[in-house]
């Protein structure tokens, strides 16, 4: 025969069940805390002034046109920035339409140089093909004439990334700037 199974006694009067109430608040707290600590964190974050590398201060929204920064380290190798070809119309000279095609390299500072020259590539290709079309073919024919024309052309750059000249009554200032040189990799007059 079956015994009955013992009915469970009852329990005393200080011994109560645990209150899943309790734990259920508690749960609910901790992750409230999660929540409002990691959303809290996450506005720290991206709405906090970020010191760059020098220690200057700056924010996302308004970056300054060229930031100052440190030195490149000694020994660290160049960085080149590579412009797409140019081709313009050289100013006549009465032996019919002559063109100038160039591919230059830009040499800059550092990286970060690099990167903001590439943000600025509309306006930089805008002066140089205003300046390469200035030439006439007898002006750019000789080396001597193709370095002055290379240091023409970092200036203009420069001009664009760079900083503004100081303002001298005495002779004409050019601007200062990350670009180092300017170097033809390719140069053809037709």
């Amino acid at each position: 025969m079956a015994k009955a199974a013992a009915a469970p006694a009852p329990a005393a009067a200080g011994d109560a069940p645990p209150k899943k109430k309790g734990k259920l608040i508690i749960i609910l707290a901790a992750v409230l805390a999660l929540v409002l600590g990691g959303g809290g964190a996450a506005w720290f974050m991206l709405s906090k002034k970020h010191a760059d590398e020098d220690g200057t201060e700056e924010t996302a929204e308004a970056a300054p046109k060229h930031k100052p920064k440190k030195k490149a380290e000694p020994g660290a190798p160049p960085v080149f920035v590579n412009l797409d070809a140019f081709v313009v119309n050289l100013r006549p000279e009465g032996n019919g339409d002559q063109f100038l095609q160039v591919v230059a390299v830009l040499k800059v500072e550092d990286q970060h140089e690099a990167e903001n020259v590439k943000l600025f590539m509309p306006e930089i290709r805008h002066r140089i093909l205003l300046l390469l079309s200035s030439k006439k073919a007898s002006d750019i024919n000789v080396p001597e004439a193709r370095e002055e024309l290379a240091e023409d052309l970092k200036d203009a750059v420069n001009g664009v990334v760079g900083e503004p000249p100081p303002k001298s009554k005495k002779k004409p200032q050019v601007p200062t700037g990350p670009i180092k040189s300017v170097f033809f990799t390719s140069f053809i007059v037709q």
